[in-house]
């Protein structure tokens, strides 16, 4: 059954966040804003999209945008991240002699650049070995599945959903991610409100739910949900092989399951609200209620971003 604030909903947007460090980033049709609650008060940063599929209109197609977006996603999040981690210096010594060889080197663009790649590379290399590979190898180990491609798929599945799982509730206890989750309840919250068509007041946001179908969290389910259907196609049973085609198959699985998000956020049934519902229950380890003070930032940024006559038509 469908809650009071739910059944507020008028309408669905396609503007998207992601929680930062004491603060949020909103994406809209036309900008992109970051509103952080710095010692000194809030910081704005809103500046326009550049979006690639306009300059080459083929990476805007079906099941190509969903490679493109999720990786321009993760390097605008891990760029935004870093901005509002800038606000929190952590109490150092004298940057070491490589950090300082490095800036010389490059300059202070380019090495921020190099880290923010290196951090995608990095986080893309983690999850994948985690969530893909991980649970491929332990199938592996397990005695009397090999030849019996049916219950070596179902092991590698259970295992990905466990570990996806125990990631997320282990996640969920850090002391230090109890607050960006809060601020990531604040974005979901205020999006609900927007959809609602209600004034963007703390009020109207606060009783909002802090779920919502097209969340990180929820994409991330879909990816190992459908992996693990693809999964299905693999009849080898030499574990280095498996690996290699569970990779091979990364880019289709992602490109399939930003379709799924997408289309499922679109609608408001009980067809789309069963599909959403195991990824909408996972968002109970990731996003925490949040204080006024989080959901007055989570408005400011998604104000920023609402979208005129001529971009709300293009979106």
């Amino acid at each position: 059954m469908k809650t009071k604030t739910e059944t507020q909903e008028k309408f669905k947007t396609m503007i998207g966040g992601q929680a930062l460090i004491e603060g949020i980033m909103m994406r809209g049709p036309e900008k992109q804003s970051i509103v952080v609650r710095s010692p000194e008060g809030l910081v704005v940063k809103t500046e326009p999209l550049k979006l690639i599929a306009k300059k080459h209109p083929v990476l805007g197609w079906p099941l190509i945008r969903g490679v493109v977006n999720f990786g321009a996603s993760m390097a605008c999040g891990v760029k935004a991240l870093m901005y509002s981690a800038e606000f929190f210096p952590e109490e150092e010594g004298e940057p070491s002699k490589f950090d300082q060889w490095l800036e010389k080197k490059l300059g202070s663009e380019k090495m921020e650049k190099a880290v923010i790649s290196f951090s995608l590379v990095l986080g893309v290399c983690l999850a994948v070995g985690l969530f893909v590979l991980l649970p491929t190898f332990l199938a592996g180990l397990v005695p009397g599945i090999h030849g019996n491609y049916v219950a070596r798929n179902l092991t590698e599945g259970l295992l990905k959903i466990v570990l996806f799982m125990g990631y997320m509730i282990l996640v969920s206890r850090m002391k230090d991610m109890k607050r960006v989750f809060s601020y990531h309840g604040a974005e979901h919250k205020t999006i609900r409100c927007y959809e609602a068509q209600l004034p963007l007041t703390v009020e109207n946001v606060r009783p909002m739910t802090r779920k919502h179908p097209r969340c990180g969290t929820s994409f991330l389910l879909v990816v190992i949900c459908i992996s693990i259907l693809c999964g299905a196609l693999i009849r080898v049973d030499n574990t280095l092989a498996r690996m290699g085609l569970h990779l091979l198959m990364l880019p289709v699985i992602v490109a399939v399951s930003y379709e799924f998000n997408r289309l499922v956020g679109r609608y408001d049934n009980r067809l789309t609200r069963i599909l959403t519902a195991p990824g909408q229950w996972m968002q109970n380890f990731t996003t925490n209620e949040p204080d006024d003070s989080m959901i007055e930032v989570a408005i400011k940024a998604l104000e920023e971003v609402l979208p005129s006559q001529e971009g709300l038509d293009q979106w």
